[in-house]
């Protein structure tokens, strides 16, 4: 008894140590000036970091894609060689790190701090991405980047790129933006020498001209009629933290304050009333 009585002793000495040494974990401040604007981006990037839903939609996705592309393969045609065009922010590479430090300081994006972000090449992978895209690189299939980095951004986002051995991350395939962020002209360089059977993005952007710069109702008027095309040649990935869903909501005026942005997000939000008014 007299040694099981030491041994106890000895185990909530260090218990104790332990308590007393340990780092006491402090929530980070909000600013007191944030607003929807800014908070929103705390909560889009809590479930993109956190929510196995989020993860499970990206699997989904890429498994989908996966689908797509076997078929492709079985039917491929005589003629150009197959290729698969994907965005990169939010659709390979998790950018959300950068929305919550800049919310944090109660900001929402700024071009100098998202520099700052991707010069470092430390962004995540998107779930499932990696896998998928080596896997088509396995069946013969291009891979083209098109993303609206700018050129300053080339040597890092092949580094991030690099980093995670994906294919055909190299300057030939990085295609950035250039006099303007459309991105159907890069299609269209990539058409002449392939045939795309896929497109992956997290913007509706990123898979046709039609989506490019439309409000709200347009929008959802064109995605109903493309709706054929959403998992059989676009590949749509997850993203409540930014994109055009937003810059419609703003009608793209992206020099608005946060305290206007929180104003056009109110007035475009619908209440029970709304519906009860409705029906």
């Amino acid at each position: 008894m007299k040694n099981l009585s030491y041994t106890y002793g000895v185990l909530l000495a260090g218990l104790l140590s332990a308590c007393a040494t340990q780092k006491a974990v402090v929530p980070a401040a909000v600013p007191a000036s944030s607003t929807l604007a800014v908070d929103g981006k705390l909560w889009s990037s809590l479930w993109q970091q956190r929510a196995a839903e989020y993860k499970a939609l990206c699997f989904q996705a890429y498994n989908i894609a996966r689908l797509r592309l076997d078929l492709a393969l079985q039917q491929q045609p005589a003629g150009k060689p197959l290729a698969i065009i994907t965005d990169i922010d939010e659709t390979v590479l998790d950018n959300s790190p950068n929305s919550v430090s800049q919310a944090l300081q109660g900001k929402d994006y700024e071009p100098q701090a998202w520099l700052n972000w991707t010069s470092k090449a430390v962004a995540d992978t998107v779930p499932g991405a990696p896998s998928f895209l080596k896997y088509a690189a396995s069946k013969g299939v291009t891979i083209y980047y098109i993303t609206n980095r700018s050129e300053p951004e080339r040597e890092s986002t092949l580094v991030n790129l690099q980093k995670y051995g994906f294919p055909n991350a190299d300057d030939a395939h990085l295609l950035l933006k250039q006099a303007s962020s459309g991105k159907e002209p890069r299609r269209q360089q990539v058409q002449q020498t392939h045939t795309i059977v896929l497109l992956l993005g997290d913007n509706l952007a990123d898979f046709a001209t039609l989506f490019e710069k439309r409000s709200i109702e347009d929008r959802t008027q064109f995605v109903q009629q493309q709706a054929a095309n959403f998992g059989d040649k676009f590949i749509v990935l997850p993203n409540a933290n930014y994109g055009d869903w937003e810059g419609a909501i703003y009608k793209y005026n992206y020099g608005l304050t946060p305290e206007q942005k929180e104003a056009m997000i109110k007035a475009a939000l619908i209440q029970e009333s709304d519906r009860s008014a409705k029906y």
